[in-house]
This record gives C-alpha cells, structure tokens and sequence, in this order.
C-alpha cells in the first residue's frame, strides 16, 4: 500500500473534475455516487495503508516526479507518511466521507447539485494534499487549495450578496495570514537552503541554538498563516461570516478541513519551535485569548451556528494552547476529538435547520426533544463532549491540555486557571443551546424528521464522540516525550468538576430558571457587556474603522483615476495638434504654396545659422 498512497487525494480531485466537467449529463444518483464513493474510496485507502504502518510503524517517503528545478531548488511531488500523517488523514476522509453523505439528503433539491459536490470533492483532495505534503512549498499549494475551495463554498448561495461578500472576507482575511507564512518559507529557504520539512528540521537543529533570532522570526512567520487559517486572534473575524455557506459546509471547515490546517502546521514544524520558547509562548497565550474571547462570545449569540462557529474558535485555541505548552501530542489529540464531536454539532445543527424551515435563531425553536430524538440525542452527546464531560472524547483531550498546561513553569498556572474558565464558558453556552432548542414550549414546529443518509452519520458520530477518547493516536515517534510527572490530584479533580459545575450553571438559569440573573443582565453593566460580548468584542467594529472604511474611501477618491490625468492630458494636446494640421489642409492651394515657402524660408535660416560655412 505505501506506493499507493498517491491515490488518496488524486480520487476526490479526480471526482471533482469529472463532476465540473459532465455535470450536465449526469443524474442526482450518478452525482451522489461520485462526489460521497470517492472519499469513501480514499477513506478505505487511508484505512488500509494505516493498518500496514502500524504493522510496520516506520516514517517513509513516496516520490512522484519533481515538481520544479531551479539550481538547488528542486521540490519535488511527494508525500511523507508518518503517525501524524495518519491521523490527520483519517479525520479529512472518514469524517469528510460522514459529512459528504448527509449532504446528499440535506442538498437534494438545490438546483446546483453536483456544483456543491465538485467543490467539496476538491476542498477534500486540497487538504489531504496539505497535511501529506513532505516539503513546505507543496503544503503551500495545499494552503492555497482549501482557501480557494473555502471561497466557493462559502459564497455558494452566490446569488445573495452577502453570501459573496462573506466569501470575500473568508478569502481576504486568510490571505494576510497566508503572506506571512509565505515570507516564513522564503526566510527558511535562504536560511537553510530547503524546503524538504525533515530535512529542514534536521538542518535548524544543527545550525541555530535555542533562543536565536531567526527561529524566532521564521516561526513568528508561520504562526501568522496558522493564526489565519484557524481563525485565531486577530484574524478570527472571517469564520463566524463563513456560516453564509451550506451547513454541511461548514461542519467540514470546522471538523476536518480548514481550520486545523493552522494546528497541523505548527505541530508538522514542532521541531523548528522548540527552537523559539518565546514563539511557543506567543502561541499559548494567542490561543488562550482566543479561546476565552470565542467562548464569552459564543455565550451571547442567537444563531445556532454562530455559536457552533464561536465554538470553533475557542476549540482551537485549546488547540493552540497546547502547542504552545509542548503538549503536542494532547493538542493533536483534540484535533481528532473535536472533529468528532464538532462535525456532529454542525450536522445536528444542519438537521434542525433542513426540518424547521431554515430557521436559524435557538430561541425561535424549543420542544425539539421528542420530535426529533436522532438530532436530540447527536445535540446532547456532541455537547457532552464539547463540553468535557468525564468520559466523553473531548474529555480525555482536554483533561491532558490543561493536566500538561498546569506543569508548565513560571506562567503554567495562570495557563491552566485561563482554561479552566474557557472550560466553564464552554459548558454553559453548550447545555444553554440543549435547554433552549430542545426543552420548554415549541415556538416552530418540524416539517418532517432526518432520513437515513442524515441518521447514519449522525449515529456514527455519536459513537465517536463517546469513545473517541479511548483511542490510542500514533504520534509517539512524531513528538518528543514529556518527562513531566503528574500533577497533585486536586488538580485534576478541579479540572474534571469545572465542566460539571458549568452544566449545573446551564440548567438553573435556562432549563429549571431557578436562577435568576434578568436583573443582572438587564443592569446597565451587564447589559453593555452583553452588547459588547454579542459583537465578538468589538473587533469587526474596530476593523471596519481602521481598515475597511479607509479602504473604501481611497477606493472612491481614485475611481477617477488621478494617475490618468496627465496621460489624460498628453492626449489632450495630441489631438490640440491634430485638430490644428486637420484645418490647414482646407483644400486652398494658395495657402499651401505659401506654408510651403514659409517653411522653406525658416529651413534655410536654421541652416545659415547653424553651418555658415557650407554657403
């Protein structure tokens, strides 16, 4: 299987073009087969070249051809196989694959039918491209890849403007990231002559010290296009906005793809940023900040999937924080949890939207719970696990994150008290959307309950979602072992009784009510943090007023093209001339005898006075 791997990511793209290609002849079922037979085909691959590593759990490289030669310069088309490698692959496929056949129940009756499943087939083939790419530069191509199939599908619905203009934001505010990291790679290259990642690894260690400049700012660098792409603070504001696509859409973005591109990177790089202590603690404190701005956010929003969004965004922070503490096997561990329990949110969220009307706001639903037990169920465990709830999936991952953050020197405990709040923010704005769309009085009634091409993956998910903590990722080769002992067992009893106490908050105030916190969130403090929270912290707000409005109005100040003027105005006298020679010839021979004359008279002075001497 190893010389096959190729095959994994060339199924999807090969799918994708057939699907752009002839997808005026084909039918709903040929499409269908195509756009989910193809993952799942890269799924069983992926399945079965695992099965054969961890036979034989040895790193190797498959070369196709080389991609370019320039002097020293010769990247190549290559794939590198580790643990990570598979793990990552078998979140893109077997997920993407759950995801791709509850879309076809969910995106049946849309009019672009195989549109939807070519670009999702693609954004697939581009990720997995990505995260099995074995020098930088083909991972950029990846990069680039999932971002062009994020604006496609994000503004899929293009025919509503703020879909398009969503999509722009997506593709704009990544970009800024994506020029850092591209500066990273040109300063990696002409520091250490290559591009191959483990032998660029190799080559950092031997050439620069822990704590040197130039690790620093490369890692600095790549940070800035991880931070762009998984949607952390400052450039976090796109995600939310990218909810205007289909919600399968998003679940992908959010569980398999795009988002934890960011969290791959730096991980794939580990080595480069153990070299810069001041990047990993950058990296610790970029993620815990986003991670409580997202949750305090999340805890004030109406749409179900903006707060699913939000959601994301404070999950990946965890993620970040535990790169940042060199807990790199924790951080990838919730990666995959979290594809788990987050692609079950957002297709139990996309359920509830396909039978309520499209209905979005949670507080225009309620009494969801017996008519539509599967989504009941898919919401309850997902946000049990979202949630850390004791043995559930993302409580295995996210009792290692902040076991491991604890331990960490000098700031590990104000790391750890940090989480230990975005943990508790996490539960309550988790049980708050169980209690208010499930519980209580029906505001909207359901047209109809999910079939089984949306059942299947739900229930899949679910299970995953409870036993996914017990699975043994095979990254131990792939990151260096800690050598930290376990922290004090109260430590851990605090961190597993935070996520409790959240949801016992949830259910007082939004299911039992009887705690009562109107009059705190009506007063004229709560109800400005409130506000203030509801904005995402004011951050669009401020961007709009430092960048987009200038933007704007530089835009309109040189619609006229000021540049042009003088080129206008060199036309200008041109055709002053023209109009000038056009009226002398008149067809009077009289006055041309005369020109003539005149300007032979004016030749011969020029000529006196310039050679006297010929005459």
């Amino acid at each position: 299987m190893k010389e096959m791997i190729w095959l994994i990511p060339l199924l999807p793209m090969l799918s994708s073009l057939a699907l752009m290609l002839g997808s005026g002849s084909f039918s709903r079922l040929i499409i269908g087969v195509l756009g989910v037979g193809s993952v799942g085909a890269a799924a069983l691959l992926t399945l079965l070249t695992g099965l054969d590593f961890l036979a034989q759990p040895e790193p190797y490289t498959v070369s196709l051809w080389t991609w370019m030669q320039v002097a020293n310069f010769s990247p190549g088309i290559s794939f590198y196989f580790d643990g990570l490698t598979l793990v990552m692959m078998s979140v893109i496929t077997g997920v993407g694959f759950l995801i791709h056949l509850f879309s076809t129940e969910f995106m049946e009756q849309d009019a672009s039918y195989a549109r939807y499943f070519a670009y999702l087939n693609l954004f697939v083939a581009a990720m997995l491209i990505l995260v099995m790419a074995d020098n930088l530069l083909l991972l950029y191509l990846g990069w680039e890849g999932v971002g062009v199939c994020s604006y496609l599908l994000v503004g899929f619905w293009y025919q509503n403007s703020a879909n398009g203009q969503a999509a722009r934001k997506a593709f704009v505010v990544t970009r800024i990231g994506d020029t850092a990291m591209a500066l990273g790679l040109f300063l990696l290259f002409t520091s250490l002559g290559t591009l191959d990642i483990q032998t660029m690894l190799g080559v950092a260690n031997s050439k620069w010290q822990v704590g040197d400049l130039m690790p620093l700012i490369a890692c600095l660098l790549l940070l800035g296009g991880a931070v762009g792409k998984s949607a952390q603070l400052p450039l976090h504001t796109w995600l939310p906005d990218a909810m205007a696509g289909p919600t399968p859409v998003s679940a992908l973005i959010h569980a398999a793809t795009m988002v934890t591109a960011g969290v791959y990177l730096i991980a794939r790089t580990h080595g480069l940023f153990e070299l810069a202590p001041t990047a990993m603690m950058v990296v610790a404190v970029v993620g815990l900040a986003t991670s409580l701005m997202a949750a305090f956010t999340a805890l004030m929003q109406s749409d179900i999937k903006r707060i699913l969004a939000y959601s994301t965004i404070s999950q990946i922070g965890y993620m970040f924080l535990a790169l940042g503490v060199g807990a790199w096997t924790a951080g990838i561990f919730h990666l995959m949890t979290h594809a788990f329990f987050k692609a079950l949110l957002f297709l139990g969220s996309g359920a509830i939207i396909h039978c309520l009307h499209h209905e979005h706001n949670i507080f225009k639903m309620g009494g969801l719970r017996r008519k539509m037990p599967v989504t009941f169920w898919s919401f309850m465990i997902g946000s049990a696990a979202l949630a850390a709830l004791p043995m559930t999936a993302g409580f295995f991952s996210k009792d290692q994150i902040l076991l491991q953050a604890y331990q960490l020197p000098e700031y590990g405990v104000w790391l750890w008290l940090g989480g230990l709040v975005g943990a508790l923010l996490t539960a309550i704005y988790s049980f708050r959307l169980v209690f208010v769309v499930f519980y209580g009085k029906a505001n909207t009634q359901p047209d109809k309950d999910v079939g089984w091409r949306m059942a299947v993956p739900l229930s899949l998910l679910c299970l995953l979602s409870l036993i996914g903590g017990y699975f043994i990722i095979p990254v131990q080769a792939v990151f260096p072992l800690s050598t930290d002992g376990h922290p004090a067992h109260w430590v851990e009893y605090v961190s597993i009784s935070v996520p409790v106490i959240g949801v016992i908050v949830a259910y007082l105030i939004f299911y039992s009510k009887r705690l009562d916190v109107s009059r705190l969130v009506q007063s004229t403090v709560g109800s400005r943090l409130g506000d203030f929270w509801r904005i995402g912290w004011g951050v669009d707000y401020l961007y709009d007023r430092l960048f987009v409005r200038p933007y704007y109005g530089l835009s309109a100040l040189m619609k006229s093209e000021p540049v042009d003027r003088f080129y206008g105005w060199v036309v200008s006298i041109n055709q002053c001339f023209n109009y000038w020679l056009s009226q002398s010839q008149n067809g009077r021979m009289r006055r041309y005898l005369v020109s003539i004359i005149f300007g032979l008279i004016v030749l011969l002075m020029l000529a006196l006075q310039l050679t006297p001497e010929v005459f």
